[in-house]
């Protein structure tokens, strides 16, 4: 299974692997099947969840409110709907290949 995957209504859905407490924030590549996000917010009352979004939507210059975590709210293991963006242009902004 992909990290990226093509949902009905030009959606997608992102499979995220979260280290918190990361020195800086970055998409370091692949973790399994996840992409592997380094932040450096601590995994606190949603400090992680709030940091991953605004990260994300900064590197694929998106709104905040095109992202939802659809699973995993206190866990590593997080899977993202992205509701706007082109599919070429988020996979090149993230490092995906492929």
């Amino acid at each position: 299974m992909p990290c990226l995957q093509r949902l009905s209504g030009g959606e997608f859905l992102l499979s995220v692997h979260v280290q918190p407490r990361a020195s800086k924030n970055g998409c370091v590549g692949l973790h399994a099947e996840s992409l592997k996000i380094r932040l450096a917010s601590p995994p606190v009352d949603g400090k992680a969840n709030k940091a991953l979004i605004a990260f994300l939507a900064k590197e694929l210059q998106l709104p905040k409110s095109a992202f939802t975590i659809r699973s995993g709210l206190r866990s590593r293991e997080k899977k993202l709907v992205i509701t706007q963006g082109a599919e070429e242009s988020i996979r090149q902004r993230l490092g995906l290949h492929g």
